[in-house]
């Protein structure tokens, strides 16, 4: 009777010892943080850095515009200048700007062309334009340019454009417009515009493939 209630008392033990052992090594949940206040500190930071966000994007978005509106108003101003100083009309300059950079002061080309009117490197050096990405000093020197153009081929707009585009010896070659795809399309995108804005614009023959050379006084 005695050995039964040693082994009941033992088994009760051991018992009691699983238990003990399980509950030990059961893994503990970490208590959960209580939910954070719409009004605690983190909200209120939070609240604070958009609106910083939205007054940035805003002054951003203020700068940008004003920018916007001094380039495209400025070239306009320089282009009457140069207009009245060097005798070219106000609508044949635009309409070169706009062919040659889409009125970019910043416009650089695979060729290395540069600024408004597209200077090259020499024929700005030539021109004395110290710094072709200045609206002022690139419109003047194109229109130095240009009008000398206009001198040398009897003010023929046509040919002038073509001059511009692929120099003047090339026109001399041919005795007329080149022909050079890109060319002829520059002429006609720059005349085209002329005569939306009403200007009159005499025509000039595109030269055929293969003209002969014509001497340069009958060009001038």
């Amino acid at each position: 009777m005695t050995r039964r209630r040693d082994l009941t008392a033992g088994a009760r033990l051991r018992q009691h010892l699983r238990l003990s052992t399980r509950a030990s090594w059961r893994p503990r949940r970490a208590p959960l943080a209580p939910p954070r206040s719409s009004s605690g500190p983190w909200s209120v930071h939070r609240h604070r850095l958009l609106g910083c966000a939205v007054l940035v994007l805003t002054v951003l978005g203020a700068y940008t515009a004003s920018h916007r509106s001094v380039v495209s108003e400025e070239p306009r101003a320089i282009i009457k200048e140069a207009a009245d100083r060097y005798g070219v009309s106000e609508e044949l300059i635009a309409a070169v700007i706009e062919a040659e950079s889409q009125f970019n002061p910043r416009a650089v080309s695979r060729r290395g062309a540069q600024g408004l009117m597209q200077l090259m490197p020499k024929t700005a050096a030539t021109l004395g334009v110290e710094d072709p990405f200045s609206p002022r000093e690139n419109i003047h020197g194109g229109v130095r340019h240009l009008r000398s153009l206009m001198d040398r081929f009897d003010n023929n707009v046509p040919l002038a454009l073509a001059a511009y585009n692929a120099g003047h010896v090339a026109v001399l070659h041919y005795g007329g417009i080149p022909p050079y795809p890109q060319t002829r399309a520059y002429v006609k995108r720059i005349l085209r515009r002329l005569e939306r804005n009403g200007a009159a614009v005499p025509d000039a023959p595109p030269a055929p493939p293969h003209a002969p050379r014509r001497a340069r006084s009958q060009l001038r």
